[in-house]
């Protein structure tokens, strides 16, 4: 989720400056390991509920089986997305401006969100605020 999160901020922030293409930018390798954390997901989550599970809580990690299916599909799409932005030679802000805009990615996010809070998973919270937003200096395009 994490990896997630943190490629959606930087996208934002990427798609605010105006690039024509990526260049020395890190956005392709986070759309890489965006890519990554897609595939398998929802054996990922399903792993993560299975210990949930062993605490005591298997009445409602039951429960959110068949969300885990909707997760799923919107990780399918979300990949699908991404994989056709990552195809591309160059990636404008433009380009990933429209990707933050899709309303697969934003269903993907908003699942992970509510599947964090209904379980109490705390993903992500010992990340500081400042992992989210990329270092002013870093390179987001050609010299």
């Amino acid at each position: 989720m994490v990896t997630i999160e943190t490629a959606y901020e930087f996208m934002l922030s990427y798609a605010a400056r105006g690039m024509q293409t990526d260049g020395a930018s890190p956005l392709r390798s986070h759309l890489e390991n965006t890519a990554a954390a897609l595939e398998g997901m929802g054996d990922a989550v399903r792993a993560v509920l299975d210990d949930a599970g062993d605490d005591g809580e298997a009445a409602a990690t039951a429960a959110v089986g068949p969300f885990v299916d909707v997760l799923e599909r919107d990780a399918a799409a979300s990949l699908a997305a991404v994989s056709m932005v990552l195809a591309r030679d160059a990636m404008s802000s433009q380009l990933i401006d429209n990707l933050n805009a899709s309303i697969h990615l934003r269903a993907l996010l908003t699942d992970l969100f509510l599947l964090d809070e209904a379980l109490e998973l705390g993903v992500g919270e010992t990340s500081p605020p400042a992992v989210f937003a990329p270092d002013e200096e870093e390179p987001f395009g050609p010299d």
